[in-house]
């Protein structure tokens, strides 16, 4: 069977991180492993039974848990569902998909028919902004409003700076399990707010895991041309993967007028303080177009 990751002793180590982080919600949380076309997919289902459904999809590389938390102002007021990404740390089945085509349009339509779900809304953060972008390529109408928190899947940054202020430290933390190394790489990805948690989950991914190194197909006007649901791309002028400049001069086209766009002073990583706002303009944007 496939595997992501390099060792048992690996997997335990990150699951275990896994099983730590949700402690931190606080409440209580639902799991189930849903049937799709693709593989068994975990699911965490939390928040308020009685509200409204939201899809949240993890970052990439990392755990559910650790992007999901970026969102708990949510859980108030809606329903969420957070599968593990097929094919990234946690528990769902670990062969990949393709991200370049329908593959992961299908996916969450396999989850929404087990939930019974039509339409509603999604938010994304960084690789699970780029999911959300497969399906409103291919199947559009699912999606009836849609967040992108530092979104892949619109545009890069430069490749240069990543090799230099990612790859070379992340080859030398691999090598010798530098902490200089891994500190370097979550002060660039978090503009120096990164928690300490979070740096020991993504030190322990760099070791164990075989990291996904597919981005999300960069989506383009065509694809988008059936797609009309309210959007709010979120961006970080500190981003080292996603810039604030590059994606929103290319949202612009994708999304015309059905676009909101807020830009931080922040890096891929929010700060607490950044989530903060962040949280305020999502609530906003759901009380508006989510009713």
């Amino acid at each position: 069977m496939a595997t992501i990751y390099k060792s048992k002793e690996g997997k335990e180590q990150i699951l275990s991180q896994y099983e730590q982080y949700l402690t931190q919600f606080d409440l209580p949380i639902a799991r189930e492993y849903v049937a799709t076309r693709f593989g068994k997919t975990h699911v965490l289902k939390l928040g308020n039974p009685n509200g409204k459904p939201i899809f949240i999809f993890q970052g990439g590389n990392c755990i559910n848990p650790m992007t999901l938390s970026w969102f708990r102002g949510l859980l108030t007021d809606y329903k969420i569902y957070a599968p593990d990404t097929i094919g990234h740390p946690g528990y769902s089945d670990e062969a990949r998909i393709s991200a370049s085509d329908q593959s992961f349009a299908h996916w969450i339509e396999d989850l929404m028919a087990h939930y019974q779900i039509e339409k509603c809304a999604f938010i994304g953060p960084s690789y699970g902004g780029g999911i959300i972008l497969r399906l409103a390529a291919f199947i559009p109408e699912k999606i009836q409003c849609a967040v992108l928190v530092a979104p892949a899947g619109i545009s890069l940054g430069s490749k240069t700076q990543m090799i230099k202020e990612i790859l070379v430290p992340m080859l030398f933390y691999k090598i010798n399990g530098s902490a200089k190394s891994l500190r370097k790489i979550s002060n660039v990805m978090s503009r120096n707010s990164m928690k300490d948690t979070d740096e020991g989950i993504i030190g322990s991914i760099f070791k164990y895991v075989s990291l996904e190194d597919e981005m999300p197909k960069l989506t383009t006007a065509e694809e988008l041309q059936d797609y009309h649901a309210p959007t709010l791309v979120i961006t970080g002028t500190e981003d080292i993967f996603f810039p604030e400049k590059k994606i929103s001069q290319k949202a612009a086209g994708l999304f015309g007028n059905q676009l909101e766009l807020k830009r931080y002073t922040m890096g891929h990583f929010p700060s607490d303080e950044d989530l903060m706002k962040i949280d305020v303009d999502i609530k906003l944007f759901l009380a508006k177009h989510y009713l």
